[in-house]
């Protein structure tokens, strides 16, 4: 029997591991789907050849809470399967059926709790507080405060011959009026300008990094150059404005009230 108590309180501490290093991923950044998935892959010893995992790789924080975890990951199946075989190997027929509703019982309350809503917002408060305590991790979840798993994105827009987007600077395109914010600018000969002003010109090999709906940023992105361009980003900014109305509306705000038409 006690080698199904030690094997529950295996999996308890994995649990807990993978918990906390999933939180610890989050406040580095990462959205908390990937922060889990990662932690999870990682404490498995399962490796996985994406973006986000070369994310991870490239974040000296996340590498090495990753290498923590591949450590754990490691002893902690070592002895789980250890203490399995221990327990089942001493045992005798009936000894062995009770053992096996032990472990059974054991695992779906396991199960249960680590699928409840209330545990996993209660145990990632708890772990959130403590690592912003002891730890100088940073505590934003840029993915998560830029709502990247919605409508948005951050993406880039090649500038190529022939779009709306050569040859004109920021202030003529006014992306901001029709909901896309410019982060930065990647120059065709590799220079970077981050936080671009409004004068900042683009040039054909440039490549802009943006913020906004994915939507419009599609459509900017196949944008024709001419008065066609010209009409589709007129249409954009009105599109926005009236979105934009429309949620301030719906917010009850009171400075759009203060903006209403008497009737």
């Amino acid at each position: 029997m006690l080698g199904i108590v030690t094997l529950l309180v295996v999996i308890v501490v994995s649990l807990l591991v993978t918990r906390i290093a999933t939180v610890a991923l989050v406040l580095t950044g990462l959205s908390r789907e990937a922060a889990r998935f990662q932690a999870r892959s990682a404490f498995s010893g399962v490796g996985f050849t994406t973006t986000e995992a070369e994310a991870v790789v490239g974040h000296p924080v996340r590498r090495r809470i990753v290498m923590t975890l591949m450590l754990l990951g490691s002893a902690g199946i070592v002895g789980a399967v250890a203490a399995l075989m221990l327990s089942f190997l001493q045992a005798g027929g009936r000894e062995t059926a009770t053992r096996l509703l032990v472990l059974a019982v054991g695992l779906a309350v396991l199960w249960v709790l680590a699928h409840s809503r209330l545990v996993d917002r209660a145990l990632t408060a708890l772990i959130q507080r403590g690592l912003e305590r002891w730890t100088d991790l940073n505590v934003r979840d840029y993915a998560a405060l830029l709502h990247l798993a919605g409508d948005y994105a951050v993406t880039e827009l090649a500038v190529e011959d022939g779009e709306w987007l050569a040859d004109k600077t920021l202030t003529q395109l006014a992306l901001r009026d029709e909901g896309v914010s410019v982060l930065g600018v990647e120059r065709a000969d590799g220079s970077y300008v981050g936080g671009p002003i409004g004068h900042t010109p683009l040039r054909v090999g440039d490549r802009l990094i943006v913020y906004g709906r994915v939507e419009r940023v599609r459509e900017v992105d196949h944008r024709p150059a001419g008065p066609e361009g010209d009409a589709a980003h007129e249409r954009a900014v009105r599109d926005h404005h009236e979105r934009v109305l429309a949620d301030a509306e719906g917010n009850d705000n009171p400075h759009v009230r203060a903006r209403r038409p008497a009737k």
